[in-house]
């Protein structure tokens, strides 16, 4: 993976860090982010790692729980994912 590549899934990990230590975002939705990272950290070719966390977070981003500005950060960790996982085809 290059540089500006490895730049981009920092700052995708880096919101969803924010998102996940925002005390006004539900535990569980917090808990799935959490996960959702793990699964970013772990570097695979194929991008299946990214399009987990991708179907994770799009799956939270629908939970009637989530508080908007919360949903607006997790649209954007989708689409920054999915530019990373097209970079990787």
């Amino acid at each position: 993976m290059d540089e500006q590549l490895k730049k981009q899934v920092e700052e995708a990990i880096s919101v969803m860090e924010e998102v996940a230590e925002d005390r006004g975002v539900p535990r569980n939705i917090r808990n799935t982010i959490q996960e959702a990272i793990e699964k970013t950290k772990k570097e695979e070719k194929d991008g299946i790692n990214y399009s987990t966390a991708i179907y994770m977070l799009d799956d939270i981003s629908n939970d009637v729980n989530m508080p908007q500005h919360a949903r607006t950060d997790i649209w954007e960790i989708i689409s920054m994912l999915e530019a990373i996982k097209e970079k990787l085809k």
